[in-house]
């Protein structure tokens, strides 16, 4: 046998075989759709998985040629079924160095979309004549002349399949779950229909309190607004959720249906309850610029008793100002959500903008009216002593008052917004009556209304306007026998920012030359428009004007205050810190007001 020569066996090998090469995919462009078809895409391609990395060239001509049914697939979901799409790349070209860059063009032509041509959307059997699912079949989507977009009739289909097995339609399948679309037509054709089954009615339900009951059943009971036999509805178990939260009772509420233990169609419902830790101690130091350093301490008791009574100690000590509060609450779940609710009280304080001593006894009912009405009525004893200043020529004199209220009021809250933490869209108003009379334990005529409101409008992804306002009317003939607890005063960071606390209204001095005590006015109006703008989803800026006056019978001066402030979304509501200067005054100094908590 004739071998050949292994010189000619080399030449062969190199002409049959060549030299492998390696490039790096550098870069992916996808031109002509939008960013969220464009992120769709870029998030089926292969290629972007292969970006950075080495690849062959037998590799990188695999990912050209799947990148276009990547591309098409990915599109679909927007209703784009036919579009044009051209793939070209650069870099490799003749390059034999391992490692050459490529970056890699889609040219996307959308077209026209697929719309919906024809849509059969129904609810068979027992659902059929629910008119709460018939609002949702109502507003399914897309709709006839629509573009068929995958994520719209998904969301849809799932919101009418949760709707059934919230309104107690546990046996409820699809009958029909189809979609033609024809490429040639741009036309899809939806035939989507479910069997509901029989309703469900609401069942026994039992509490479980573990390691160990703490409140009586028959106590919680009293949230079980429905009767046993009732259509069933989630909506229900949610409302006893929100109530049971609001009790602070428990630390976990976990409410499971049980649609498998279900008998003659009534669903029995268990709810597990872990109690929460029964009391809780705080502390905490303070200071302000009219009150001085301080220091709190406070004792809450959750539950005092199997009958759910709460106890609250709290010790607010400051240099100039010190308040003690007792407080016991009785459930009142009877009528009306809420609770009776003792309070005694007994404050002092001292400083440049008031000397007063009281002490108020308080008994008070309150109970959630509707989803957004909160009422609250009252009783109140007052007794409090309060300082004038005048000036004997010879050196100032500080003179006492005093007086005793017996009055009742009412407090109205009504909210009506997306979040009550920090809304975007909606509003919020508090209105107060209180009134007494002379003889009848007040030791003068008097009746008060005070209206405070707060509108919110969302005017970007992350920038919102705010208006407050406030109007506040006292109805006496004998002001002079009106407790600086019964006033209103205006300035502040809930009222006129540029202004320190009080600062505006009717002053009486102690020394000559200086407007010590705010003695407080009749009537009060203030008014503010602030806009905020974040910058990121923690942190904004907001810039304001704020007005407003405290008077005993026309205005006579109108305060305005201007400002800039920092807004950072903390963990237990928005903070915000205000600079602000008032208006009326070229001398005016600049004030610093911080406040946290919600807004509403």
């Amino acid at each position: 046998m004739r071998h050949a020569p292994r010189p000619a066996i080399a030449a062969v090998l190199l002409t049959f075989c060549g030299v492998a090469h390696a490039a790096k995919i550098a870069d992916v462009r996808i031109d002509g759709l939008d960013d969220a078809m464009t992120a769709n895409v870029r998030a089926a391609l292969s290629l972007e998985d292969a970006k950075g990395k080495q690849v062959s060239d037998a590799r990188l001509d695999y990912l050209l040629r799947v990148a276009e049914d990547e591309t098409r697939e990915a599109l679909e979901p927007f209703g784009y079924y036919s579009p044009e799409i051209a793939i070209s790349e650069s870099g490799a070209g003749a390059a034999l160095a391992d490692d050459a860059p490529v970056s890699v063009t889609i040219n996307v032509r959308a077209g026209d979309p697929v719309r919906v041509r024809s849509a059969k959307v129904a609810i068979e059997g027992g659902g059929d004549d629910d008119r709460y699912l018939k609002e949702e079949l109502d507003a399914f989507s897309p709709k006839v002349g629509d573009v068929f977009e995958h994520t719209r009739y998904e969301q849809s289909k799932a919101f009418i399949t949760r709707r059934l097995a919230e309104r107690g339609y546990f046996d409820a399948d699809f009958a029909a779950r189809r979609v033609e679309v024809t490429r040639a037509e741009k036309a899809a054709d939806i035939d989507l229909r479910w069997s509901s089954g029989d309703r469900y009615e609401m069942g026994e339900i039992t509490f479980e309190q573990t390691p160990e009951p703490v409140i009586r059943d028959a106590l919680l009971r009293e949230f079980v607004y429905w009767d046993e036999g009732d259509y069933y509805h989630q909506g229900r178990l949610d409302r006893l959720r929100k109530s049971l939260s609001g009790l602070d009772y428990f630390s976990r509420i976990d409410i499971e249906p049980q649609p498998e233990n279900a008998v003659d169609g009534r669903v029995p419902v268990k709810v597990h309850l872990t109690p929460a830790k029964r009391s809780i101690y705080s502390a905490g130091l303070s200071y302000g610029t009219d009150s001085g350093a301080g220091v709190s301490l406070g004792l809450e008791r959750r539950y005092l008793n199997s009958r759910g009574h709460k106890a609250l100690a709290q010790l607010d000590y400051a240099q100039k100002r010190k308040t003690l509060t007792l407080q016991h609450r009785i459930p009142a779940f009877a009528w009306r959500d809420g609770w009776y609710t003792t309070s005694l009280q007994a404050y002092d304080e001292q400083t440049e903008y008031i000397d007063t001593r009281r002490y108020e006894a308080v008994f008070s009912r309150n109970g959630q009216y509707n989803r957004n009405l909160n009422l609250v009525a009252s009783v109140h004893a007052l007794q409090e002593r309060w300082a004038y200043a005048i000036d004997d020529r010879l050196r100032p004199v500080t003179l006492y008052r005093q007086a005793t209220y017996f009055y009742p009021s009412i407090v109205a809250e009504y909210i009506n917004a997306d979040d009550r933490i920090q809304p975007r869209d909606g509003y919020g108003a508090t209105a107060t009556l209180r009134g007494g009379l002379d003889g009848a334990g007040s030791d003068a005529n008097f009746a008060q209304l005070h209206v405070r409101g707060s509108w919110f409008k969302g005017l970007g992804a992350r920038s919102r306007l705010i208006v407050r306002g406030e109007v506040g009317a006292t109805f006496t003939d004998e002001l002079v026998e009106i407790p600086p607890t019964l006033r209103f005063y205006a300035g502040g960071d809930r009222s006129v920012r540029g202004y320190e606390y009080r600062e505006i209204g009717p002053r009486i001095s102690a020394v000559p030359g200086r407007d010590d005590f705010a003695l407080g006015a009749k009537n009060v109006i203030t008014a503010g428009v602030e806009y905020e703008q974040y910058l990121n989803d923690s942190w904004g800026f907001a810039a304001f004007v704020d007005g407003g006056s405290a008077f005993d019978g026309q205005i006579d001066r109108w305060r305005k205050g201007v400002g800039l402030g920092l807004r950072w979304k903390s963990p237990v509501g928005p903070l915000r810190v205000d600079i602000g200067r008032g208006l009326d005054d070229p001398d005016s100094s600049f004030t610093l007001h911080v406040n946290l908590g919600a807004d509403l």
